[in-house]
């Protein structure tokens, strides 16, 4: 139950921080975090596709938030 409970979280995360993420780039660096969580979570549970599918979502996520950031600075 626990472990569905922190899947059931994982997920919630990354859907709410992309759905929001235009709103700031710090809901990218979320959804990174959310991504990273559910890779952990089918990993726990041995759906090892998925937690490759999902690792490369949180590297892609992390890069995109870094590019957003350099961005923002160039801006100001």
């Amino acid at each position: 139950m626990m472990l569905t409970t922190f899947g059931v979280i994982a997920v919630t995360v990354m859907f709410l921080s992309y759905w929001t993420e235009k709103r700031s780039k710090w809901l990218v660096l979320i959804f990174a975090v959310g991504c990273g969580m559910t890779a952990l979570y089918s990993a726990l549970e041995g759906v090892y596709p998925i937690t490759v599918i999902e690792g490369l979502w949180t590297l892609v996520a992390v890069r995109r938030f870094a590019e957003r950031h350099h961005l923002e600075k160039v801006i100001r």
